[in-house]
């Protein structure tokens, strides 16, 4: 059950035409679209709808089969007033004039998110480009009578001090991506240094933006690779959000991701007719994540009113790894800063009145004492295998709710070295 009712419907549309609205949409791997029909785009559309996503960001590569999928796409999104921009995938080839005639063929559709009026046209990566490839990109597409405004990820810039250097490189963008939602590989909460200066940059450099602000749970990938990776980010769901609404408070906060199951960082379900190739499902598969969705809703909420939201019922998220970090797997490769997240339990509570949170692994314990509202806490991975957590709510000395984590934490064996987290909920 969600903890309280979200303003859909007028305010989509509103969303659309207000200057420095508060947007929030939701990175779409369309590659992994491939199996989808009609119903699909519905359904994952109307999850993101009712936690108070207004659209998703469609991250396109050069493969025909993505392209094929725009007309299924904007019709489930003109269908439920749902906004979709292109966010192309510059790590592919793309040609400027098949750039050009995908944002002509959708900009005029209903569903197409504006800003300031504009289509709104973004990226992953780009920066190989020069200035000149992304002026004849607009002036092509202006040519066609359609405007933009081009936010770009480039993820090259991600230092601070090179925020002016960026805008001033490319004076043909109108505002900015950081892509950047995890600490660069560092036992440390990630600041907001990033998002500030080149939030600041577009105001300096007087453009128009958006600044759009990256949100993400979790970043953990090992496809084989000889550099994959996890990166710290055991309360980063939270600590992220709050960042957004309390001090960087952007044009738009895009949630990284919807639906990228190699990298961990999805909330949407698993859907079981996509195709992960031979190796992710060794670290996906069983490993839910539509839990971080009802955090998720809390904060959007909050975003987008200014006001923290009132719960109604009492919920506890809790997200655990099945393995310690020290064991040894039988398949896969240790990532890089492996030894960044802790071996524990993780709870956020969503509380109507003050209650105390036990959460026991075996013979390891922890409890906190936690507020109405939100808060956070976590228990050790116990020493003896195959324990399965309980997480319970407990209020004057009687346990109100109660659930048992869906598998067992094993200290023993493990098949694939896997970092990806199991998210469950208490309700």
């Amino acid at each position: 059950m969600m903890l309280f009712a979200v303003v859909l419907g007028l305010q989509y549309f509103l969303l659309t035409s207000r200057v420095n609205a508060t947007a929030v949409f939701a990175h779409f791997m369309v590659q992994n679209s491939y199996s989808y029909g009609p119903s699909d785009w519905a359904a994952d559309i109307a999850a993101a709808q009712a936690i108070g996503i207004d659209g998703f960001a469609l991250n396109t590569a050069v493969d025909t089969y993505e392209i094929s999928k725009y007309p299924d796409a904007f019709a489930a999104a003109e269908a439920a007033n749902f906004q979709m921009f292109i966010s192309f995938d510059m790590t592919y080839d793309w040609a400027e004039a098949d750039m050009v005639s995908l944002v002509q063929t959708y900009a005029t559709s209903p569903s197409y998110y504006k800003w300031n009026g504009n289509s709104l046209v973004s990226t992953f990566d780009g920066d190989a480009q020069d200035d000149d490839f992304w002026a004849g990109f607009k002036s092509d597409l202006a040519n066609e009578g359609v405007t933009i405004s081009l936010a770009p990820a480039f993820i090259d810039y991600r230092d601070p001090s090179e925020a002016t250097t960026m805008f001033s490189t490319y004076t043909s963008i109108d505002g900015f991506f950081n892509w950047w939602s995890w600490p660069a590989d560092v036992a440390a909460d990630l600041t907001t240094a990033t998002d500030l200066a080149y939030q600041a940059g577009i105001s300096a450099a007087g453009r128009s933006g958006p600044y759009i602000m990256a949100v993400s749970p979790w970043q953990f990938k090992e496809l084989g690779g000889t550099n994959d990776w996890v990166e710290q980010s055991d309360e980063l769901w939270k600590y992220r959000w709050e960042q957004a609404i309390s001090d960087v408070k952007p044009d738009i906060v895009e949630i990284v991701t919807w639906n990228d199951y190699g990298e961990s960082h999805y909330i949407s379900d698993i859907n079981p007719i996509v195709n992960l190739g031979d190796l992710a499902p060794l670290y996906v598969d069983g490993f839910d994540h539509g839990a971080w969705r009802t955090i998720a809703q809390y904060y959007i909420s909050w975003y987008k009113t200014g006001s923290v939201p009132a719960i109604t019922e009492d919920q506890v998220v809790y997200w655990y790894r099945a393995y310690p970090k020290a064991i040894t797997c039988s398949e896969g490769d240790l990532p890089r800063n492996s030894e960044y997240p802790a071996d524990a339990v993780f709870a956020f509570s969503m509380l109507t009145s003050p209650a105390t949170i036990t959460l026991t692994v075996g013979d390891s314990s922890a409890s906190f004492n936690a507020s109405a509202g939100v808060a956070i806490g976590s228990v050790p991975f116990s020493t003896q295998d195959a324990q399965t957590p309980v997480i319970s709510i407990v209020r004057g000395g009687t346990t109100v709710k109660s659930g048992t984590g869906t598998k067992a934490i094993s200290t023993s064996s493990c098949p694939y070295y896997n970092f990806n987290p199991l998210v469950g909920i208490v309700q």
